[in-house]
């Protein structure tokens, strides 16, 4: 059954990719025959998509930390939270927790709440008393949540999500360019080798700055 899982899991990630790139499945990424642009200027940019009531996110989300502790210092992390119609509320409650100045506290406690306490915390009433537990005002948190600016940038990640063609979660994409997973890779270790792997590859593929870059 798990095995049947597992490939299930490969066979979902694959095929919204399938229009958008060039299959290199063998090494454990895909290219995108479409490049998308990057936000983090000249640093290369490793984008995770994901979303807090997805297993699979929660069971890497201590693999991706320890290799935030040691990424290169050219790469800019981005978290861009997927934004289907079911998952839509989380990625409000994501940028009304980075409004408030607050993902450091919530983000991990969000996934555990889910996760190991089952909770559903699927609308905006349960994200407040969410909110309160982790120590930000309500009134505060139900004002961000339902703000211009944290509307905004919802309506900006589904862009992105549209871009990437994003269905299934956890989803790597590094500087615009290759899309990577644990199913893709075979599991977590994998996984680090191959964002380690297509930093460097897209570094080495950024244009030369004049002059040596002086």
């Amino acid at each position: 059954m798990k095995r049947t899982l597992t490939t299930l899991f490969s066979v979902f990630i694959l095929i919204p990719l399938l229009s958008v790139v060039a299959q290199d499945r063998n090494r454990g990424y895909v290219a995108l025959r479409a490049p998308q642009p990057v936000e983090t200027g000249e640093r290369i940019e490793v984008r995770e998509f994901f979303w807090y009531g997805c297993p699979h996110c929660y069971s890497l989300e201590p693999a991706v930390e320890r290799w935030l502790k040691r990424k290169p210092p050219n790469v800019a992390f981005v978290r861009t939270p997927a934004t289907s119609p079911r998952w839509l509320i989380h990625a409000q409650a994501y940028y009304a927790f980075e409004a408030l100045g607050a993902l450091e506290r919530t983000h991990a406690a969000l996934f555990r709440a889910m996760h190991e306490q089952n909770r559903r915390l699927g609308d905006e009433t349960a994200l407040a008393e969410f909110a309160a537990e982790q120590g930000i005002d309500p009134a505060k948190f139900r004002a961000a949540f339902n703000s211009f600016g944290v509307r905004t940038k919802v309506e900006k990640a589904k862009q992105i999500n549209a871009a990437y063609q994003v269905t299934s979660v956890p989803m790597f994409a590094v500087d615009g360019k290759y899309v990577t997973s644990a199913a893709m890779t075979g599991g977590e270790a994998g996984l680090l080798a191959a964002l380690d792997q297509l930093v460097q590859k897209a570094a080495r593929e950024r244009p030369a700055k004049p002059n040596g870059g002086k």
